[in-house]
């Protein structure tokens, strides 16, 4: 760990997710355009290491990684007991 005198971070973070169809139709579909974060960091540690700091953080943030790339996506669904393939392809 880096020892690095802070005295408060914070971090704010704002997405843009849509809707769109029907439940009752059965043509829901859902998304996000897009995710900000906002930083505050107070210390009186130079300016560079701090900078250094929070690429560090952020590089290390599941939650950062898990919307900045794509990765595939498994599900099972398992109903009364038994595996059943809704028809939805892989990725999907």
């Amino acid at each position: 760990m880096k020892k690095l005198g802070i005295k408060s971070a914070r971090v704010h973070v704002e997405g843009d997710y849509w809707l769109t169809g029907s439940v009752l139709r059965g043509d829901v579909t859902s998304g996000w355009s897009g995710v900000r974060t906002h930083f505050e960091v107070d210390s009186d540690e130079p300016e560079s290491k701090l900078i250094s700091l929070i690429k560090l953080a952020k590089a290390g943030c599941f939650a950062e990684r898990l919307v900045d790339t794509a990765i595939p996506l498994t599900s099972a669904i398992t109903l009364n007991g038994v595996g059943v393939d809704v028809g939805f392809p892989e990725g999907s």
